[in-house]
């Protein structure tokens, strides 16, 4: 599909993905193809805090960058004088980790002498849908509705193209990878939550326990496909609460019910979306996308409505450089590095138009 890129694209680009806790670099080639990408997680860094401190993010992007260029160019077989553009993560994210990769991609750049381009992060996610493992980037059928769901961000999508998305619903409160997080601090489990509760749910009953499913159906019209986890994580505080032994007696079948909580208040919005709106494709992206509960119903609802499936590559769903890369690649929106008018944007949306800040 990028066969027919405008000469002025760079046919080698290095991609830079700094907006929380990974450090992440990628180097695509002009087919789309992902020879190599590189992910550094601070999660060890910031498990003592049961969360994320943008400080310590920063400071660990600081130190992570430098040598992991290095070696992703190596691993890429290149020289430096390959690479002919740029692309890093604008927002929305961390103002002190934007201002790291920013940095770093406009001294790169400058350097080299070769375009940039600042990438939006939730872009980034809708597009990894088209990253596979072995080859380029695939076609998608549009209009198709992503799911796209991580630790800060929860929302349903209409991408009518690449560079044109309608926002039908998100989050009014805590994301659904927050709401996992939180969850599993509640039962006494590690972070990152998501992985914890999957594992332990994996023995447990997911009827176990009667957890709320967010908004109610007979909600305004303007909510139809908007999500809400504070009453459910509520819900397990006030059970707990009244019953702290459920936490060593009973904590797969609290795991199992949790975690279906959570995956059903996605499904409730996605079915109804499929049911009433002209979709060609389902797909989701995001951290959450790995979740396996959530890709088999995900699977299972695709095949029941008859629509196609694209599910974001596991290796792809948490933040990384390749969608930043596969972002910059189908926009193909390239400045001067030094002409650039360019500055991180930590509460940018993602609008109609893609190439422009909605906060």
């Amino acid at each position: 599909m990028n066969d027919g890129l405008p000469a002025s694209a760079p046919r080698i680009l290095l991609a830079i993905e700094t907006s929380c806790d990974e450090t992440a670099i990628a180097v695509m080639d002009e087919k789309g193809h992902v020879p190599v990408h590189r992910i550094f997680s601070q999660i060890d860094q910031h498990r003592p805090f049961g969360g994320v401190v943008p400080e310590v993010a920063s400071r660990c992007h600081v130190e992570a960058l430098p040598p992991m260029l290095d070696e992703v160019i190596a691993a890429a077989g290149l020289d430096w004088s390959a690479i002919e553009g740029v692309a890093f993560t604008r927002g929305p994210g961390l103002a002190t980790s934007l201002l790291t990769g920013m940095a770093s991609a406009r001294a790169l750049a400058y350097r080299l002498q070769c375009p940039i381009t600042g990438v939006n992060h939730l872009h980034g996610h809708a597009v990894s849908i088209r990253l596979t493992r072995n080859g380029g980037m695939k076609d998608i059928a549009l209009p198709a509705l992503i799911l796209l769901v991580s630790g800060g961000h929860t929302m349903l999508l209409l991408e009518e193209t690449p560079a044109r998305y309608r926002l039908l619903g998100q989050t009014l409160d805590d994301a659904a990878g927050e709401a996992l997080d939180k969850g599993a601090k509640l039962m006494g489990l590690g972070y990152p939550g998501g992985p914890e509760i999957e594992a332990h749910a994996r023995t447990g009953d997911p009827a176990a326990f009667a957890f709320p499913r967010g908004l109610a159906r007979n909600q305004e019209a303007s909510h139809r496909y908007c999500f809400s986890f504070s009453g459910l994580k509520t819900s397990l505080m006030v059970l707990l609460k009244r019953e702290p032994s459920l936490k060593e007696s009973r904590l797969a079948d609290l795991a199992a019910s949790y975690q279906e909580a959570v995956v059903d208040a996605l499904m409730l919005r996605v079915v109804d979306a499929l049911d009433h709106l002209p979709i060609r494709t389902l797909a989701c992206a995001g951290g959450v996308a790995r979740n396996a509960r959530l890709r088999e119903k995900l699977s299972a609802a695709a095949d029941h409505s008859g629509v196609a499936l694209a599910l974001t590559e596991p290796e792809f769903c948490a933040d990384n450089a390749a969608m930043i890369a596969a972002s910059a690649r189908l926009l193909n929106t390239w400045a001067d590095p030094v002409a650039a008018d360019l500055d991180v944007l930590p509460g940018w949306g993602l609008g109609e138009d893609t190439g422009t800040p909605h906060h």
